[in-house]
């Protein structure tokens, strides 16, 4: 059940947001930045307007759902509750050794409500796992971005039930934790020096820094990375079929999908 079904204006919205997080990320290695230093590496001119950029673009996915009839009290509800419980999970593991428990539940909710509903839950619920971490920093509007594609890619996956189901988000869950820390090592990658053989090297091809970039992942990301992966999908192995069960028995319970009518009572 899609509680954020994907309909022609959120689709574009969600569309538009997901680009804007791609060239936040890319754009160094695609206009060969020569920015170094701690400015750079701090975000400390974009990473705010990024921030800024980035809350409105969630706020038209929900109102273009709002608009088109895909979302209603009940479903901002659940979202909030769902929020709150993934900041919770991330407070209690910050990303110590990669290890971040909280990823699981985005998976399954993804899976579970649809990729919309994935897609705001990831960054709603990192903002709100920030703030009680004390983790805000230049970062935070890159992971709100990468967690947002967790939760909304997990809610495009093929359809599938049973065991099969379980083992395919498992599978989801352990790449998605990987990628996750190899998308954002580029926040910070492009500005940092790391010597010759790990190093951006403005105006070398893209290829060249490319493979660089994938040296430096394997020999100091992968050992955060891969716990992470592990983690989730050990967690969506053991807990996913009554959370999934759960998840989707709320949403008949709740009827989200029924719309509401208003009648005059006769006499």
């Amino acid at each position: 059940m899609n509680l954020v079904r994907l309909k022609p204006r959120s689709t574009a919205a969600l569309v538009v947001a997901s680009l804007v997080g791609v060239l936040a990320f890319g754009w160094p290695l695609l206009w060969q930045t020569k920015q170094v230093g701690e400015s750079a590496i701090g975000h400390t001119t974009d990473a705010p307007w990024l921030f800024v950029l980035l809350l409105p673009l969630l706020v038209a996915v929900v109102l273009a759902e709002l608009s088109e009839a895909g979302i209603d009290a009940k479903v901002i509800s659940l979202l909030g509750m769902l929020a709150a419980v993934g900041a919770a999970l991330r407070a209690l593991g910050p990303g110590t050794a990669g290890l971040e428990p909280g990823f699981f539940l985005l998976v399954l909710a993804g899976r579970a409500f649809g990729a919309g509903f994935g897609f705001v839950l990831g960054a709603v619920s990192l903002l709100g796992g920030a703030m009680i971490s004390g983790g805000v920093g230049p970062w935070m509007p890159f992971q709100m971005f990468a967690c947002a594609w967790v939760g909304c890619l997990a809610g495009l996956l093929p359809r599938v039930g049973g065991r099969l189901e379980l083992l395919l988000l498992a599978a989801y869950s352990l790449v998605s934790g990987v990628l996750y820390g190899v998308v954002m090592n580029l926040w910070f990658w492009p500005y940092a020096t790391f010597g010759s053989d790990f190093s951006f090297i403005p105006g070398d091809s893209l290829a060249a820094n490319l493979h660089r970039y994938f040296l430096f992942v394997v020999a100091t990301s992968l050992g955060w990375d891969i716990p992470r992966g592990v983690l989730c999908a050990v967690l969506v192995l053991v807990l996913g079929r009554p959370v999934l069960t759960a998840f989707r028995r709320t949403a008949r319970k709740a009827a989200f999908d029924v719309p509401v009518e208003f009648r005059r009572a006769d006499g």
